[in-house]
C-alpha cells in the first residue's frame, strides 16, 4: 500500500498530461473531422481529397506520423516541442477516424426524410443542419466516445519522444526503482479510470440528448 501511495504524485501529474493531450487532440480531431466530412459532401474534388487523406492516415501507423512531426519538420524549419508535436499529430490522426464516424452517422439518416424535406421546399443546407446533423450526432455519441478512448490509448506513443504522460512516467519509475508490479498496475488503473470517465460522460450526454 505504501508503494502505491509513494507513486501517486507522479501518476497524478502524468494523468493530467495524458488527459490534456488526449482532450485537445480529440476535440480538435472531432471538429476538423466534422468540418472536413461536411465540406466533402459539396463537390467531387473535395470528396476525393478527403478520401485520400483518410486513406493515407488510416493506412499508416501513428508512430510514423508522430516521428514526421517531431523529427521531420525541423528539416524544413518548423520545430515543435514534444507536447506540441503530439497534440498536432494526434489531432490530425484522429481526424480521419472521427470523420468516418460522422460519415457513417449521416448515411444512417433515411432517404425518406430527405425526400420529405425536398417536398416541403426545405433547402439542402437547412436540411443538412436542422434534420440530418442533430440525428447524426445522437447516433454517433457512442462511436465518438469509443474514438476518444482510442485517442487516450494512442497518446501512450508520445512516450517515445519523452512526453511525461502515463507510459513515460511508468517507464521512468521502473528504470529508477526496478519494481514492476506496482507501477504497471497503476498504469493500467489510470487508463481504465480515464476510459470509464469517458464512457460515463458519453452515456450522460446520450441520455440528455434523447430526453431533450
Amino acid at each position: 500500500m505504501n508503494d502505491f501511495l509513494l507513486y501517486i504524485p507522479d501518476f497524478s501529474h502524468a494523468l493530467v498530461v495524458t488527459l490534456g493531450i488526449s482532450l485537445c487532440a480529440a476535440l480538435s480531431g472531432a471538429l476538423i473531422g466534422f468540418a472536413a466530412q461536411a465540406m466533402s459532401r459539396m463537390n467531387a474534388l473535395l470528396y476525393g481529397l478527403w478520401r485520400t487523406y483518410v486513406w493515407l492516415v488510416r493506412g499508416t501507423p501513428y508512430l510514423a506520423q508522430l516521428a514526421v512531426f517531431y523529427f521531420g519538420l525541423p528539416a524544413i524549419g518548423i520545430t515543435l516541442s514534444a507536447v506540441e508535436a503530439t497534440v498536432m499529430s494526434l489531432a490530425l490522426y484522429s481526424t480521419a477516424y472521427f470523420g468516418e464516424i460522422f460519415r457513417a452517422a449521416w448515411k444512417s439518416i433515411s432517404v425518406g426524410q430527405l425526400e420529405a424535406a425536398q417536398v416541403h421546399d426545405i433547402s439542402a443546407w437547412k436540411s443538412f443542419w436542422h434534420i440530418q446533423t442533430p440525428q447524426a450526432l445522437r447516433f454517433s455519441f457512442p462511436l465518438l466516445g469509443n474514438q476518444f478512448i482510442s485517442t487516450i490509448k494512442e497518446s501512450a506513443v508520445a512516450s517515445v519522444i519523452t512526453v511525461p504522460e502515463l507510459t513515460m512516467t511508468t517507464g521512468q519509475i521502473v528504470a529508477n526503482t526496478y519494481t514492476y508490479i506496482v507501477p504497471y498496475t497503476l498504469l493500467i488503473l489510470s487508463y481504465w479510470l480515464l476510459a470509464q470517465g469517458v464512457s460515463i460522460g458519453v452515456r450522460l450526454l446520450s441520455r440528455t440528448s434523447v430526453e431533450g
